[in-house]
């Protein structure tokens, strides 16, 4: 499904259940030796999901581990990114040749829950949202905007190798047409970004999708991926 908000030539493989005959191969069974019988199966399929997107880039079946931040490792070459959600497991890859970074993020179509919004919208982002939901009472604004961040997050992590906050950076959601599911939004970075291809990253634009009772956001940065943290 998420496909419909990716450009050309990044690869996408979804599933709304986990997959019964998915399997770990041995290097990330450490990963969630510990971890409790519904993460474990959220993580199997996400890691199936992974290797079947390698595979449609033409790249090998290698394992898939975590770096330091719980973040998918990515093999050379590729860039990526995953999320889960009660109902969808979601994976994007693409070549680091043409796609710089990507960051994806699924959330249940669904309100926030109350005082979540106050810990992760900036005040202007909350002023935006109650336009947005005066104006397009059917679409979850709120949570759209906590999916963005965290698309955004994913997006960022993989060039700067630090911590994003959730005030360091602000959100435009906007709208499509009248009655359309679907539209984009825009990521002004409030910190220092890294430089990429020799130029300072500001931000991002993404893309947002609702279908199927899930909220999805994307977010793929074009160019060769020439990240320096400075």
């Amino acid at each position: 499904m998420i496909e419909k908000i990716l450009p050309a030539g990044v690869m996408a493989v979804d599933t709304f259940d986990d997959l019964p005959d998915a399997t770990l191969l041995p290097a990330e069974e450490g990963i969630v030796a510990t971890a409790v019988e519904k993460r474990r199966r959220e993580f199997t399929t996400a890691r199936h999901c992974a290797r079947a997107g390698l595979a449609r880039l033409g790249r090998p079946a290698v394992p898939i581990l975590s770096g330091r931040l719980a973040e998918p490792l990515w093999p050379a070459g590729v860039v990526g990114s995953i999320t889960h959600c009660a109902g969808y497991r979601g994976v994007v890859v693409a070549d680091a040749a043409t796609i710089t970074t990507v960051g994806i993020d699924a959330e249940p179509d669904e309100p926030l829950t109350p005082g979540v919004l106050e810990s992760v919208a900036l005040p202007d982002e909350r002023v935006h949202i109650a336009e947005l939901l005066q104006a397009r009472p059917e679409i979850r604004w709120d949570r759209m905007l906590f999916c963005a961040k965290e698309a955004v997050y994913k997006s960022w992590y993989p060039l700067a190798q630090r911590w994003l906050d959730f005030d360091d950076a602000v959100i435009t959601l906007r709208p499509g047409s009248a009655g359309a599911l679907t539209g984009d939004f825009d990521a002004r970075l409030l910190v220092v970004g890294p430089r990429v291809a020799g130029h300072r990253l500001t931000g991002f634009t993404g893309r947002w999708l609702v279908e199927q009772g899930l909220i999805l956001t994307a977010i793929v940065l074009p160019g060769h991926r020439r990240a320096t943290h400075s």
